[in-house]
């Protein structure tokens, strides 16, 4: 068979196409686990923000697809249905399924849409059986994790259990589907591998635990630099490791980092999420090694420096210092130490506009990511499907709409008890903007050609709704953040 795999144009604000073009790695996992007879093309719609319509009517009238796949995200729901409707006219005969994080945790807000088959969980396993079906070799029925029609109703099966990885179940990517050009971080090519799965700590914002359980399952170190030698030949000379948690188990991070070395493959730049706590108690031997290996950027997920706010994301016990199994307070500032003791940048990761927040305490954590972060990367929580933090949100009446384009983290969508939503928005968008200005010096020195060529757009996009009367104090930043919102919402019109 034909098979078209589509991830969603729709992108983050904090990772702009002009700096971040990400590849999809569900999407290249997807392609490398179908039968090997099938025709897999991948195309990450990041690639062509401004030129989706026409670029799927290509594909589908070039490849002819049985089956169409979409990887869609909450904020991405919109877009995905208007593709979807796009598909079905240009090939009405075509079998539809979506997966990813939105159709596994709100499969009923696809139940209308025309399509033919949702995916809950992990995918390549059970995608590969659902082709196989659709060949005539499986009944759809006995398919764990899908959702299919059925005599005019939907019929879910039961979940599938999440891959242990550690078998050969689960095969390398096969990112010779891609069929667009230009992934790139800051101008160098980019790819992403994956080297564990899951995380059992138990955030109230996050949906990993909804999604497949409190788990953590890894691959071998075998398959793991197999896989980072894929992307070097693929072309990659930077990396992000999309691991829900890394760092969850330090000891076999440190291994990870030496088997790095070893292979001589130390030579990439490397970008992976870490927790504070097992930086700030291992960091002194790991950030060194960290550094040897290649990595140049974590985004530490530092949520909140308050411990109240903490406590509310239910993320006290992986921000917690320790030394000889005692509490020492909070982990970030000597995580953030040992990493930038040994030259390696930090991407803040905050949480702001929790139902306690003041003007105060948002204003407490700006200063803080303002004084320690080198790239800030800050959010406010969002409810985002079946979730903790969504079902308190809805019992206090918090939950301002339900427009799913703006749950991309950085637009507000939640008031709280002291601040309404655009208040809690405008803090963080005013202080943000000097912020990622000041880094550009650093990313300057490692890559000085793309910052020549594109200074003036980043700086475009990081000021967009300010203007010279803006500069010059003939008008106030509320009008600015007026406009940066109307400008925001004509962002998210991709097809």
């Amino acid at each position: 068979m034909n098979i078209l795999l589509l991830s969603m144009p729709d992108s983050f604000e904090h990772m702009p196409s002009i700096v971040i073009r990400m590849p999809n790695g569900a999407l290249s996992s997807l392609a490398g686990n179908v039968d090997g007879h099938h025709r897999v093309a991948v195309a990450d719609l990041i690639l062509c923000q401004r030129r989706v319509r026409e670029t799927v009517t290509r594909l589908v009238q070039e490849l002819d697809p049985q089956v169409v796949g979409l990887s869609v995200m909450t904020f991405q729901r919109r877009t995905a249905e208007r593709i979807i409707h796009l598909i079905r006219r240009l090939k009405p005969d075509a079998k539809i399924v979506v997966g990813g994080y939105d159709p596994s945790l709100a499969s009923e807000a696809y139940l209308a849409m025309p399509i033919d088959f949702i995916v809950r969980g992990e995918g390549e396993v059970t995608f590969r059986e659902l082709t196989r079906a659709l060949e005539g070799h499986g009944d759809m029925h006995f398919i764990s994790g899908l959702s299919h029609r059925h005599e005019g109703r939907w019929i879910h099966n039961q979940l599938r259990a999440p891959s242990l990885l550690e078998s050969e179940e689960i095969r390398l990517p096969n990112r010779s589907a891609r069929v667009l050009e230009g992934y790139t971080m800051l101008g160098r090519q980019v790819d992403v591998i994956e080297t564990s799965r899951g995380c059992t700590y138990d955030c109230s914002f996050c949906s990993i635990i909804e999604m497949r359980g409190r788990n953590f399952h890894t691959y071998s170190f075998d398959r793991v630099i197999a896989d980072i030698r894929d992307a070097k030949e693929h072309g990659a000379r930077t990396l992000f490791l999309v691991d829900d948690n890394i760092t969850l188990n330090v000891r076999r991070f440190e291994a990870l980092c030496n088997a790095i070395i070893e292979a001589g493959l130390h030579t990439l730049d490397y970008f992976l999420q870490g927790m504070t706590s097992a930086i700030a108690n291992h960091g002194e031997q790991l950030a060194p090694l960290m550094k040897r290996a290649g990595f140049r950027y974590v985004f530490l997920g530092i949520e909140n420096i308050l411990e109240s706010d903490l406590k509310l994301l239910q993320a006290s016990a992986k921000n917690t210092a320790r030394v000889n199994g005692h509490s020492t307070g909070n982990a970030t500032l000597q995580a953030i130490e040992y990493l930038h003791r040994n030259g390696i940048y930090v991407v803040g990761g905050l949480i702001v506009g929790s139902p306690n927040d003041t003007v105060e305490s948002i204003e407490a954590n700006l200063a803080f990511a303002r004084k320690y972060v080198d790239w800030p990367y800050i959010q406010h929580p969002t409810p985002y499907p079946r979730t903790p933090m969504t079902d308190d949100f809805r019992r206090r009446g918090l939950i301002e709409h339900e427009r799913f384009e703006e749950y991309d983290g950085t637009t507000s969508v939640v008031h709280n008890e002291n601040m309404s939503a655009d208040e809690i928005e405008y803090l963080r968008w005013k202080a943000e903007r000097g912020m990622k200005t000041r880094h550009l010096p650093s990313v300057f020195l490692h890559d000085p050609w793309f910052v020549a060529r594109n200074a003036m757009k980043m700086a475009a996009h990081t000021y967009r709704g300010s203007t010279l009367r803006t500069v010059l104090g003939l008008e106030n930043d509320r009008q600015a953040f007026a406009r940066y919102k109307q400008i925001r919402g004509k962002e998210r019109e991709y097809v």
